[in-house]
C-alpha cells in the first residue's frame, strides 16, 4: 500500500514513526500520524493544520499529555531490550556496532508497531482518496482518514488545541478536491 502514497504522504508516514521513537513510544498511534503530517512540509495537511493554529511543538506537548493521561508509558523499547538481555543479547552492543558500520542512528530497536486505530486510519485513507477519485494518497487523505477514527488519540490532541474535527474535515476535503492532495 505504501507505494500508492505521494512523496509527501510517504514522508508523513515515515515521520510518524520517527516521532514515536523520539517520544520513547514503541507504538505508532493516530497521534503520531498527526505529528507526522505536521512535519511533512509542503503537504496539504500541514497547511490545513497550520491554518487552524496547530503547530508541531504544541501538538507534541499535547500528545505527551494525552498519552500520559491514558497511561501510555514512554518505555523506549525497554521491555523488548530486557527480554533480549535475558537470553544474552546485548542491544546496546548491537547499536554501537551498527552505528560504527553504518552511521549513527542506523539501528533502531524496537521498531514501533501501528496501533489498531492507526491501522484503521491508514486503511480509511484509501477510502477517502477513492471517494475523491484519486488512486494515490496524499497528506490530506491521511488527515481525512485520521479524522474517521474517534477512538484514536489524535482527536483528543486536536480538541486540546481547540480544533473542531468537523470543520477541519470540511477544509481538508475542499483542499484535497482543489489541489489533488
Amino acid at each position: 500500500m505504501f507505494e500508492f502514497f505521494t512523496d509527501h504522504g510517504k514522508r508523513a508516514v515515515t515521520a510518524s514513526q520517527d516521532e514515536a521513537i523520539a517520544l520513547g513510544h514503541d507504538f505508532i498511534g493516530t497521534e503520531h500520524l498527526l505529528l507526522g503530517l505536521l512535519t511533512a512540509e509542503g503537504g496539504t495537511a500541514a497547511g490545513v493544520l497550520r491554518e487552524r493554529d496547530v503547530d508541531l511543538a504544541r501538538a507534541r506537548q499535547e500528545t505527551v499529555r494525552v498519552l500520559e493521561a491514558a497511561g501510555a508509558v514512554a518505555a523506549g523499547g525497554q521491555p523488548a531490550t530486557d527480554a533480549l538481555a535475558s537470553i544474552g543479547i546485548d542491544v546496546a552492543d548491537i547499536r554501537r556496532r551498527a552505528d560504527a558500520s553504518f552511521g549513527p542512528g542506523a539501528f533502531q530497536f524496537p521498531r514501533p508497531v501501528y496501533t489498531p486505530e492507526a491501522r484503521k486510519a491508514l486503511e480509511n485513507t484509501l477510502g477517502e482518496a477513492r471517494a475523491l477519485g484519486r488512486d494515490r494518497f496524499g497528506t490530506a487523505h491521511i488527515l481525512l482518514g485520521l479524522l474517521t477514527v474517534p477512538e484514536g488519540h489524535a482527536l483528543q490532541v486536536l480538541a486540546a488545541l481547540g480544533v473542531d474535527p468537523a470543520g477541519l474535515r470540511e477544509t481538508a476535503l475542499d483542499r484535497a478536491a482543489q489541489e489533488g492532495a
